[in-house]
């Protein structure tokens, strides 16, 4: 039964091709919390057949992590922090929610934009106190691609090497993910040293 489900999400974005790829991170980044790994996984084993092109199948997710991300930094900085509390709940978003999120990217700066793409259950809405914040489009789109781009590789990789065997891949992924939450710690560490060095020297 698990095997033919796998063989119907890997059959479905092999028909779906990049462009399909695209609009599912596009959906996966913004507002619809739709699993990266159902997406990227696949692609990379598709990869490994022939069938498709690793590095376009990357782009692809990239690509479309980070415009599902613009999406809702636009819709945060037009419409504003009563917008999404209304709006939010259809897709899971709650006050409780919001209010975590600005937290954390108010401890954590525009660096949390980056590392915040690596941790479950935040890397689809991130965005939103970015957007709030009016952080530069700039380098929210860089560091949202950078952590997105990390995060989309070490998915099409897993399809990739370990194909279509699923208990490997849920394995793999639950070790992958301890590495990517440790290399945020130490990432985070090392930006909040070196602003406050910046800072020392600067007064």
């Amino acid at each position: 039964m698990i095997h033919e489900i796998a063989d119907t999400i890997i059959q479905s974005i092999g028909s779906i091709g990049y462009i399909g790829i695209f609009f599912l991170m596009f959906l996966e980044s913004s507002f619809f919390p739709f699993p990266s790994e159902v997406v990227m996984i696949p692609a990379g084993y598709l990869a490994f057949k022939g069938e498709m092109n690793i590095y376009l199948a990357i782009l692809a997710g990239i690509l479309g992590s980070v415009a599902g991300a613009v999406f809702n930094y636009y819709l945060a900085v037009k419409f504003g922090r009563a917008f999404l509390l209304k709006y939010g709940r259809y897709f899971f978003l709650k006050e409780e929610s919001l209010d975590k999120l600005e937290l954390f990217f108010a401890k954590h700066g525009e660096i949390s934009t980056f590392n915040g793409r690596l941790i479950p259950g935040i890397r689809q809405y991130i965005s939103l106190p970015a957007g709030l914040s009016r952080m530069n489009l700039a380098k929210f789109s860089f560091y949202t691609a950078l952590g997105a781009g990390i995060w989309v590789i070490v998915l099409v990789l897993l399809g990739y090497f370990l194909g279509s065997n699923e208990e490997m891949i849920s394995q793999y992924l639950r070790t992958a993910t301890v590495i990517a939450l440790t290399s945020v710690g130490f990432i985070t560490l090392f930006y909040i040293i070196r602003a406050k060095r910046r800072k020392e020297i600067n007064q």
